[in-house]
């Protein structure tokens, strides 16, 4: 005879019965899988049907015991972008899209100590290796690349000897 694996196991609530995860609960569960920004904790806990208050209490409570920080997020996310090739105009939008101060990002991207230039230059080899571009169209390709890791545009036009600003013109 099988066993039904569908069934709950003897002595445990069925499903509906269980009873929610507090707010601090769940939040502390999303902070032992990874990092969280304060805005995206407080949006994914809002989206699991926790009042705002209760939320906000949970959020409190987690960065006062210091399970949630906002610097050491950022410090995280800045490392791990920098290693995948971005550059400091998408890791600036990205961390403003977390509700990081525009003051705590400058100071983020200051201490990461990372080469931006020695950056695009390896992601441009990586991407297209090491031989010249062989026409103007063909650095244009190479510069959008860049531009769109996130790279500034004075960075790009020294790797690429591409005209940026023609780049922005064919957007329009």
């Amino acid at each position: 005879m099988s066993k039904d694996r569908s069934a709950p196991p003897p002595g445990s609530k069925p499903p509906e019965k269980r009873d929610k995860a507090t707010a601090y609960a769940k939040g502390l569960g999303l902070l032992v899988r990874r990092e969280h920004s304060r805005r995206e904790l407080g949006r994914k806990l809002r989206q699991g049907g926790y009042a705002a208050d209760e939320a906000a209490e949970a959020l409190d409570r987690l960065g006062a015991q210091h399970y949630q920080d906002d610097e050491r997020f950022g410090e995280m996310l800045v490392r791990s972008r920098a290693a995948q090739g971005y550059g400091p105009l998408r890791l600036r939008a990205e961390l403003k899209s977390h509700g990081l101060s525009d003051a705590r990002i400058r100071a983020l991207l200051d201490a990461a100590e990372v080469d931006w230039g020695a950056s695009a230059a390896a992601q441009l080899r990586r991407r297209y290796g090491a031989k010249a571009a062989a026409d103007q169209a063909e650095k244009l390709r190479r510069a959008q690349f860049l531009l769109r890791r996130g790279f500034p545009a004075a960075t790009v036009r020294g790797l690429t000897h591409a005209d940026v600003d023609e780049l922005a013109d064919e957007s329009d």
